[in-house]
């Protein structure tokens, strides 16, 4: 059993990212800057990023939206490490450990039970900004 707060044996570390899939990017990345008061910290045609209280909101384009269409990413110390033991314990991958630049990468798997289960290791995720 691990202490509250410290990482298992996936090294799962907390909740980072919640990615939101839309048709239009341009659209969509307007309406949040509203929403949350603050341009995107990252911005390009394949995905734009806010930073809110320390964790992330993204936006995937070209996506289905709908109420089940928000991803969670869970911040691991990782990704491949992670993403083996995850497969060894029965999931199946959904997407394989890809460099999404900056050093960030991420993944999921498709748990045995149906749900899909990302994981992102971010070296930039500060957890002293979080709120």
């Amino acid at each position: 059993m691990t202490t509250p707060g410290t990482p298992g044996i996936l090294g799962i570390l907390g909740l980072r990212s919640a990615i939101y899939p839309v048709k239009d990017l341009s659209e969509a990345k307007d309406w949040y800057t509203q929403v949350l008061g603050t341009p995107p910290y990252f911005n390009e045609a394949y995905y734009v990023g806010f930073m809110v209280g320390g964790f992330e909101l993204g936006l995937m384009p070209d996506g289905t939206p709908g109420i089940h269409g928000a991803q969670a990413l869970w911040g691991v110390t990782d990704a491949d490490h992670t993403m083996a033991h995850l497969l060894s314990l029965g999931a199946r991958e959904l997407e394989p450990v890809t460099d999404v630049g900056g050093g960030i990468r991420v993944a999921s798997v498709k748990d045995p039970f149906g749900n899909r289960f990302g994981i992102i290791q971010n070296p930039h995720f500060d957890p002293e900004a979080v709120r």
